[in-house]
Protein backbone atom coordinates (compact mmCIF):
# COMPACT_ATOMS: atom_id res chain seq x y z
CA UNK A 1 0.00 0.00 0.00
CA UNK A 2 1.33 3.43 -0.93
CA UNK A 3 2.14 5.73 1.96
CA UNK A 4 -0.48 8.32 0.91
CA UNK A 5 -3.15 5.60 0.90
CA UNK A 6 -1.97 4.47 4.35
CA UNK A 7 -2.34 8.06 5.63
CA UNK A 8 -5.89 8.20 4.21
CA UNK A 9 -6.73 4.90 5.92
CA UNK A 10 -5.30 6.10 9.24
CA UNK A 11 -7.23 9.38 8.96
CA UNK A 12 -10.50 7.48 8.44
CA UNK A 13 -9.75 5.20 11.41
CA UNK A 14 -8.98 8.24 13.58
CA UNK A 15 -12.21 9.94 12.55
CA UNK A 16 -14.21 6.81 13.42
CA UNK A 17 -12.50 6.38 16.79
CA UNK A 18 -12.78 10.08 17.65
CA UNK A 19 -9.02 10.58 18.18
CA UNK A 20 -8.93 14.34 17.59
CA UNK A 21 -5.14 14.65 17.95
CA UNK A 22 -4.45 12.05 15.24
CA UNK A 23 -7.15 13.51 12.97
CA UNK A 24 -5.48 16.91 13.29
CA UNK A 25 -1.99 15.54 12.56
CA UNK A 26 -3.10 13.45 9.56
CA UNK A 27 -5.11 16.33 8.08
CA UNK A 28 -2.15 18.66 8.43
CA UNK A 29 0.11 16.03 6.85
CA UNK A 30 -2.28 15.58 3.91
CA UNK A 31 -2.31 19.35 3.45
CA UNK A 32 1.50 19.51 3.48
CA UNK A 33 1.63 16.69 0.91
CA UNK A 34 -0.87 18.48 -1.34
CA UNK A 35 1.10 21.73 -1.08
CA UNK A 36 4.32 19.91 -1.97
CA UNK A 37 2.61 18.23 -4.96
CA UNK A 38 1.48 21.64 -6.23
CA UNK A 39 5.03 22.92 -5.80
CA UNK A 40 6.68 20.10 -7.74
CA UNK A 41 3.74 19.63 -10.13
CA UNK A 42 3.52 15.83 -9.85
CA UNK A 43 2.14 13.26 -7.38
CA UNK A 44 4.66 12.51 -4.65
CA UNK A 45 6.40 9.15 -4.42
CA UNK A 46 6.67 7.36 -1.08
CA UNK A 47 10.23 8.70 -0.66
CA UNK A 48 9.01 12.25 -1.24
CA UNK A 49 6.15 11.75 1.24
CA UNK A 50 8.71 10.51 3.79
CA UNK A 51 10.70 13.70 3.18
CA UNK A 52 7.57 15.77 3.94
CA UNK A 53 7.01 13.78 7.14
CA UNK A 54 10.67 14.17 8.15
CA UNK A 55 10.45 17.91 7.52
CA UNK A 56 7.35 18.17 9.71
CA UNK A 57 9.12 16.23 12.48
CA UNK A 58 12.15 18.51 12.24
CA UNK A 59 9.97 21.63 12.55
CA UNK A 60 8.26 20.17 15.60
CA UNK A 61 11.57 19.29 17.26
CA UNK A 62 12.68 22.90 16.80
CA UNK A 63 9.38 24.06 18.31
CA UNK A 64 9.87 21.75 21.30
CA UNK A 65 13.25 23.38 22.00
CA UNK A 66 11.78 26.87 21.73
CA UNK A 67 8.79 26.03 23.94
CA UNK A 68 11.07 24.55 26.60
CA UNK A 69 13.30 27.64 26.51
CA UNK A 70 10.17 29.73 26.97
CA UNK A 71 8.96 27.62 29.88
CA UNK A 72 5.94 26.21 28.01
CA UNK A 73 6.20 22.53 28.87
CA UNK A 74 2.53 21.95 27.96
CA UNK A 75 3.10 23.07 24.36
CA UNK A 76 6.37 21.11 24.17
CA UNK A 77 4.55 17.92 25.21
CA UNK A 78 1.84 18.52 22.59
CA UNK A 79 4.51 18.87 19.88
CA UNK A 80 6.23 15.69 21.10
CA UNK A 81 2.92 13.86 20.86
CA UNK A 82 2.62 14.97 17.23
CA UNK A 83 6.20 13.87 16.57
CA UNK A 84 5.44 10.38 17.85
CA UNK A 85 2.35 10.13 15.61
CA UNK A 86 4.35 11.22 12.56
CA UNK A 87 7.24 8.86 13.37
CA UNK A 88 4.84 5.91 13.21
CA UNK A 89 4.64 6.56 9.46
CA UNK A 90 8.41 6.37 8.94
CA UNK A 91 10.56 3.24 8.91
CA UNK A 92 12.02 2.30 12.32
CA UNK A 93 14.78 4.67 13.42
CA UNK A 94 18.38 3.46 13.45
CA UNK A 95 20.02 3.08 16.85
CA UNK A 96 23.09 5.17 17.64
CA UNK A 97 25.31 2.09 17.21
CA UNK A 98 23.79 1.22 13.81
CA UNK A 99 24.24 4.81 12.70
CA UNK A 100 27.90 4.92 13.80
CA UNK A 101 28.54 1.63 12.00
CA UNK A 102 26.89 2.96 8.82
CA UNK A 103 28.91 6.19 8.96
CA UNK A 104 32.21 4.33 9.47
CA UNK A 105 31.35 2.01 6.58
CA UNK A 106 30.57 5.00 4.34
CA UNK A 107 33.79 6.76 5.37
CA UNK A 108 35.77 3.65 4.35
CA UNK A 109 33.92 3.39 1.01
CA UNK A 110 34.68 7.04 0.23
CA UNK A 111 38.19 7.06 1.69
CA UNK A 112 37.20 9.97 3.93
CA UNK A 113 39.77 10.89 6.56
CA UNK A 114 39.36 14.60 7.33
CA UNK A 115 36.82 17.36 7.86
CA UNK A 116 37.29 18.31 4.19
CA UNK A 117 35.33 15.17 3.31
CA UNK A 118 32.38 16.14 5.54
CA UNK A 119 29.98 17.11 2.72
CA UNK A 120 30.75 13.99 0.71
CA UNK A 121 30.17 11.72 3.72
CA UNK A 122 26.97 13.53 4.78
CA UNK A 123 25.43 13.23 1.29
CA UNK A 124 26.22 9.51 1.11
CA UNK A 125 25.00 8.74 4.65
CA UNK A 126 21.78 10.74 4.32
CA UNK A 127 21.01 8.89 1.06
CA UNK A 128 21.43 5.58 2.90
CA UNK A 129 19.36 6.43 6.01
CA UNK A 130 16.37 8.04 4.21
CA UNK A 131 14.16 9.04 7.12
CA UNK A 132 15.55 6.45 9.53
CA UNK A 133 17.74 8.97 11.39
CA UNK A 134 17.63 12.62 12.39
CA UNK A 135 19.87 14.77 10.19
CA UNK A 136 21.14 16.71 13.20
CA UNK A 137 22.32 13.51 14.89
CA UNK A 138 23.95 12.28 11.67
CA UNK A 139 25.72 15.64 11.31
CA UNK A 140 27.13 15.48 14.86
CA UNK A 141 28.27 11.86 14.49
CA UNK A 142 29.93 12.45 11.11
CA UNK A 143 31.83 15.45 12.51
CA UNK A 144 32.86 13.47 15.59
CA UNK A 145 34.03 10.42 13.59
CA UNK A 146 35.91 12.52 11.02
CA UNK A 147 37.59 14.38 13.87
CA UNK A 148 38.76 11.08 15.41
CA UNK A 149 39.90 9.83 11.99
CA UNK A 150 42.00 12.92 11.29
CA UNK A 151 43.97 12.67 14.56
Amino acid sequence: MALKEEIDRLLKESLKSGDKKRVSVYRLLKSEIRNREVEVMHPLSDDEVMQVISSMIKKRRESVEQYREGGREDLARAEEEEISILQELLPPQLSREELISLIKETMEELGAHSQKDFGKVMRAVMAKVKGRADGKEVNLLVRELLEKESR
